[in-house]
């Protein structure tokens, strides 16, 4: 059996679409298949749609987070609740077509345990989402490891022992495609041209991806606060070959009237340079004092196919 995974978050003018193009396909490819259906705290009638859908349709299973938790524990609570021997996760807006949903279910009957789904064409974004994209993808590539493979979002298939090692992963600030590339197991790749939206608009903003890109870095990398040593290090070598300038030319040439202005400009200099370091730190120390909590990734407010 496969299992679809798609979180929704006020999605309620993309359901009928989804569906009828996700059960059409699904069809086709003919094998036995579920559609877990995880609603992220919707405010307006998606939860109702999705209901309606479950009763006309039993493969449609819906769970009913009990508040707006995010995508990423979104995308967690469907991979908890799904039975497939393989998963696929799709978000409601078909942006990634459910075709190539057939391609990749090939690859899996090839032996494959992963099958990722690439994007070949950017052409339909702006160019700053394009050049924000390819920089976050280079920074976090060459700081972090494991890697994570370029223009891959979460659409992909993933094999019931991949989806297994995921969930035993704990921590609770998660980034999926970190997660998804931390595991491994044997992957391909194909590729693909995303559609534009069925319908409604992006739940993203600058401010969620600026977000989103922190949460990357921070959770496989820990450069940022490796640099700082060597920062420190450059400026404190850079202060005394200063310093020894100083002596010299005091010796030489006398006392000079100081500089307030340069004195001035140091000190914004190197104070703007430590609260950024101690940012850095407070970011780091703010991600183990959330985890030291242990709260829940996600609560379940009910499931319906209990």
């Amino acid at each position: 059996m496969i299992s679809i995974l798609c979180p929704f978050y006020n999605e309620e003018s993309s359901i009928g679409i989804f569906f009828e193009t996700i059960i059409l396909v699904m069809e086709n490819i003919g094998d036995d298949f579920e559609i877990v259906c995880v609603n992220d705290g919707s405010t307006d009638n998606t939860l109702h749609e999705l209901n309606e859908k479950s009763k006309s349709d039993k493969r449609i299973r819906v769970i009913d987070l009990s508040r707006n938790f995010g995508k990423e524990a979104a995308l967690t609570a469907a991979l908890d609740f799904s039975c497939g021997d393989a998963v696929i996760p799709i978000d409601a807006d078909l942006q990634d077509p459910p075709q190539v949903i057939e391609d990749m279910v090939k690859k899996w009957r090839e032996g494959f345990d992963v099958v990722l789904a690439k994007r070949i064409d950017r052409s339909s974004d702006s160019f700053l989402k394009r050049f924000t994209a390819f920089t976050f993808y280079r920074l976090h590539n060459i700081i972090s490891k494991p890697s994570i493979p370029e223009n891959i979002g979460d659409f992909r298939l993933m094999s019931r022992e991949v989806v297994e090692a995921i969930k035993k992963l704990p921590e609770r600030h998660r980034f999926m495609k970190g997660l998804f590339a931390w595991v491994g197991f044997k992957s391909c790749t194909i590729g693909y041209v995303r559609d534009a939206r069925s319908a409604g608009s992006s739940k993203f903003n600058g401010w969620k991806l600026w977000k989103l890109a922190v949460e990357g870095i921070t959770s496989f990398s820990t450069f940022p606060l490796t640099m700082w040593l060597y920062l420190g290090g450059m400026t404190a070598f850079c202060s005394f070959v200063y310093a020894t300038f100083i002596f010299m030319r005091t010796l030489i040439y006398g006392v000079e009237l100081p500089g307030y202005a340069s004195m001035i400009c140091l000190i914004l200099f190197f104070g703007g340079l430590q609260l950024i370091g101690i940012g850095v730190i407070g970011e780091y120390l703010g991600r183990t004092y959330m985890e030291s909590k242990q709260r829940p990734i996600y609560i379940v407010r009910e499931n319906k196919n209990e």
